[in-house]
């Protein structure tokens, strides 16, 4: 039987789930960290850098979590503050400059929304990723590994390409912040997490990811070699798909693919609000 959306949850949120840092070693067989966005500073929520996976030459970007109080305090709970996705953003372009696919790693609970990333643009970062992404003259697969919640994910998660894990999660809000807006309750957390429709089956059936990557049975957290060949499998026969596309018909494609994301019914007769 299908799991719900809550036991997925649990399974996400495992302490002994893999991390990027997990995955990095178990993925590629290079690898090399770039820091800061050459204007405020370097943020621990998102990595990025350059790899090769089988002698193929990638630029990684991805939300970090941790699993002590330590490692979360240094990834800021995998909460990006702006310059972390200004960081992405500029290896980002790197990348293009040198046709190298991009992918994203997305694993978090949303952007941090302190006064200070506040201060520092935090709407706009986000924004300017998105805008920028839809035109970026290379491939973009996003891989959602965990957790994707809101705008946070959204900023690494324009691409040709969507990809879930088994087990992760992408909605607009997380399911204890869609109870207490829509019942005042946030007790209701299980309930919502199960109506909101937020499992990668879900996503697929409703045109917002493309894939589904096969976790190991019980979740990525008790296998993490299996769980990292499953993602090698599918970088491996992706990406040389979308290096074959010539660049106008990539950007045609992916801002089709965006477009037509969305089911709703209209009402005849109803008045506006």
């Amino acid at each position: 039987m299908a799991k719900t959306a809550w036991e997925r949850m649990q399974i996400v949120r495992e302490k002994n789930r893999p991390t990027i840092r997990d995955y990095i070693p178990l993925i590629f067989d290079e690898f090399v960290e770039l820091h800061g966005d050459r204007g405020y500073g370097d943020d621990g929520a998102i990595l990025g850098g350059i790899a090769t996976i089988k002698g193929m030459a990638v630029t990684v970007l991805a939300h970090v979590k941790g699993r002590d109080l330590k490692e979360n305090q240094a990834s800021n709970f995998a909460m990006p503050h702006p310059e972390g996705y200004r960081k992405a953003l500029r290896l980002a372009h790197q990348a293009e400059k040198f046709h190298r696919p991009v992918i994203c790693f997305i694993d978090t609970p949303g952007a941090y929304c302190g006064i200070g990333a506040e201060e520092r643009g935090q709407g706009e970062a986000i924004a300017r990723n998105m805008m920028e992404f839809m035109s970026l003259k290379t491939p973009v697969i996003s891989i959602v590994l965990g957790e994707g919640g809101s705008g946070g994910a959204l900023a690494l998660g324009v691409c040709d390409e969507l990809a879930m894990m088994e087990n992760a999660l992408y909605s607009i809000i997380s399911p204890r912040g869609f109870a207490e807006i829509l019942w005042r309750d946030a007790s209701r957390e299980q309930e919502a997490a199960n109506v909101m429709r937020i499992t990668a089956e879900d996503l697929v059936n409703f045109g917002v990811a493309e894939a589904i990557i096969p976790e190991p049975q019980g979740g990525a957290h008790l296998d993490h070699d299996k769980a990292a060949d499953a993602i090698s499998a599918y970088i491996l026969k992706t990406i040389p798909k979308y290096m074959q596309n010539p660049i106008a018909k990539l950007l045609q494609n992916r801002y089709d693919k965006f477009r037509k994301i969305g089911k709703f019914t209209e009402q005849k007769g109803a008045n506006p609000v």
